[in-house]
C-alpha cells in the first residue's frame, strides 16, 4: 500500500529545520522559563533561618537537588531519543511493525525507570544529600523538595518518550502545544503553593515541588491524548508494550549514549556542588542561578538539535546524501546563531537578570561574574549541540558520548578543581566551563569529518550493489 511522504523527506531543509524547531525551542524556552521563575518565587520565600535569608537557602537547596531532577530527565529524555531516531528510520523505510513496537517498548522502558528511581528515593537520597552539604536548614529543605519530585516523577520520565513520539513523526506543534500549557500551569501555581494564594496553605519549598509535578501531569497527559488521537502514523495496541530484545537492542543502541550524556549533566553539576561548596556557600547558589538562566539558552540550542535529529534521520533511513548533507549544514548554523544570541544577552544583561532574583549582595555578584565568564563558551558549545544531534541521527552514539564526557567531565571538573585551590578561587573558578566547550567544540568538528566520510562510504556500497 502506498503511503504518502512524510514531509521530512519532501519540504525545503532550511524551511523544514524553522517549522519543526521553532515549535521545540519555544516549548524548550518556557520550559526553561519556569526554572527560572520557580527559582525565583523560591528566592523570595518569606521567615528567615537567624540572619540567614531563608529564600537563599532554598536556592541552595534547589541547586542540591536539582542533580537528581537532570537525571530523572536524562533517562527519559535519553530513552526517548533513542525510540525517536529509530522511529524515524523505520519510517523512511515504511517499516509500520517496527515503529509499533518501537513506541510500545519505549513505554514500558519508562514505566520500568519510575521503579528505580523510587528505589532511590527510598534508599538513596539521604546519603545523597548529605554528601553535599551538613547545614541542617539547607538538608531540610531539600529533602521534602526532592521526595516530592522524586515519588511523583512518573510524568516527567514517561514525557520524555511521548515528546519523541510526536516529534519523530514532524508534530512538533502538538508537543510544544503539551509542554507550554503545562509549563503555565507550573507558573501559575507556584506562588500560589509556596506563598499560600486564595486559600491555599503557605507550603513553602513543599508547594514549588507540587506545582512542578502537578505541571509535568499536565504536560504528560497532553502528549499522550495527542498521541492517540491525533498521530496515526504511530499504531497502538497492548501487545506492543511487551518487550522485544531486538527493538529495546535498536532504542538503546542510540538511547543509552543519549541517557549518559544527558546523565553526565547532572554528574557535573553534582561535582561542581561539591567542589563550590568547599569554596563557599554563596558560589553553590550562584552557580545554580546561573545554571537556571543558562538553560533558557541551551534549551533553545537543545531545540533545535531535536529538530536536527529526525530530519537527519529520517533521511538516512530513505538514503538521501543531500538531505542529510542540508540538515547538517543548516542545523549547525540555526544552532550557532542562538548560541550567539545567548552570548549577547548575558553579556549586556547579567547584573539585570542576577537581580531578579533577590540575592545577598555577595551571591548577586557571583552569580553576574559566572554568567559573563561562562557564557564566552556558548558559540563552542553550539557546535558541540548541533553535532551530537547529527551524530545521533547517523548512528554515531559514541561520538556523541565521547563530546559530552569532554564537555561536561574530563576537561570542566578537574580545572575547577585546580582553579578552585588558587587564593582568588571565586574569581576564576568559572573559567573551566568555557574551557571545557571549547576543547569538546574541536574534537566534535574532527569527528564530524570522519563520521560524514564513513556514511558517504557506506551508501556508495549500497549504490554500487544495486546496480
Amino acid at each position: 500500500m502506498n503511503q504518502k511522504e512524510n514531509m521530512m523527506g519532501t519540504e525545503p531543509v532550511p524551511r523544514l529545520l524553522v517549522s519543526m524547531g521553532l515549535p521545540i525551542v519555544l516549548s524548550m524556552m518556557l520550559q526553561a522559563m519556569y526554572n527560572i521563575v520557580d527559582s525565583m518565587f523560591v528566592s523570595r520565600m518569606p521567615g528567615t533561618d537567624g540572619s540567614r535569608p531563608l529564600g537563599e537557602l532554598a536556592v541552595n537547596a534547589l541547586t542540591l537537588a536539582f542533580p537528581v531532577q537532570m537525571l530523572f530527565v536524562a533517562f527519559g529524555i535519553g530513552t526517548g531519543v533513542g525510540v525517536g531516531a529509530m522511529l524515524s528510520r523505520q519510517l523512511g523505510q515504511k517499516n509500520r511493525e517496527g515503529v509499533a513496537k518501537t513506541a510500545g517498548n519505549g513505554i514500558t522502558l519508562s514505566l520500568i525507570m519510575y521503579v528505580v528511581f523510587v528505589l532511590f528515593g527510598l534508599f538513596g537520597m539521604g546519603p545523597y544529600l548529605n554528601s553535599q552539604t551538613s547545614d541542617p536548614v539547607i538538608l531540610e529543605m531539600a529533602t521534602e523538595y526532592l521526595g516530592i519530585c522524586t515519588f511523583l516523577s512518573l510524568a516527567s520520565i514517561m514525557w520524555g518518550i511521548y515528546e519523541k513520539l510526536l516529534q519523530s513523526t514532524g508534530k512538533t506543534t502538538l508537543s510544544t502545544a503539551a509542554q507550554v500549557i503545562g509549563a503555565l500551569t507550573n507558573i501559575v501555581l507556584d506562588p500560589i503553593m509556596i506563598y499560600g494564594l486564595i486559600g491555599f496553605p503557605q507550603m513553602g519549598i513543599a508547594g514549588a515541588a507540587i506545582a512542578t509535578v502537578i505541571g509535568q501531569f499536565v504536560t504528560t497527559l497532553l502528549a499522550m491524548y495527542f498521541q492517540y488521537t491525533k498521530n496515526k502514523e504511530i499504531p497502538s495496541g497492548v501487545r506492543y508494550l511487551r518487550l522485544n530484545g531486538y527493538t529495546v537492542k535498536g532504542i538503546y543502541s542510540i538511547g543509552v549514549s543519549a541517557i549518559i550524556m544527558q546523565a553526565l549533566m547532572s554528574f557535573m553539576t553534582y561535582g561542581v556542588n561539591i567542589i563550590f561548596g568547599q569554596i563557599s556557600a554563596s558560589a553553590v547558589t550562584a552557580y545554580g542561578i546561573f545554571y537556571k538562566i543558562q538553560q533558557f539558552i541551551y534549551f533553545a540550542g537543545f531545540g533545535l538539535r531535536d529538530a536536527i535529529t529526525p530530519l537527519i534521520s529520517y533521511n538516512y533511513g530513505r538514503g538521501s546524501r543531500r538531505r542529510i548533507k542540508e540538515g547538517e549544514k543548516w542545523g549547525m548554523i540555526d544552532v550557532t546563531v542562538i548560541m550567539l544570541i545567548g552570548l549577547a544577552l548575558m553579556q549586556l544583561f547579567a547584573r539585570q537578570l542576577a537581580g531578579i532574583f533577590g540575592l545577598s549582595a555577595e551571591t548577586e555578584q557571583l552569580s553576574i561574574l559566572a554568567m559573563r565568564v561562562i557564557s564566552t563558551g556558548f558559540v563552542a558549545a553550539g557546535i558541540n549541540i548541533a553535532a551530537q544531534g547529527i551524530f545521533q541521527a547517523l548512528e554515531s552514539g559514541t561520538s556523541s558520548l565521547i563530546i559530552s564526557l569532554l564537555r561536561l567531565l574530563v576537561v570542566p571538573l578537574p580545572l575547577a578543581m585546580l582553579l578552585s585551590a588558587l587564593p582568588n578561587a571565586l574569581d576564576v573558578v568559572w573559567w573551566a566551563f568555557p574551557a571545557g566547550e571549547a576543547a569538546a567544540a574541536v574534537c566534535a568538528i574532527l569527528l564530524l569529518v570522519r563520521v560524514n566520510k564513513k556514511t558517504a562510504a557506506m551508501f556508495a556500497r549500497k549504490e554500487a550493489a544495486a546496480k
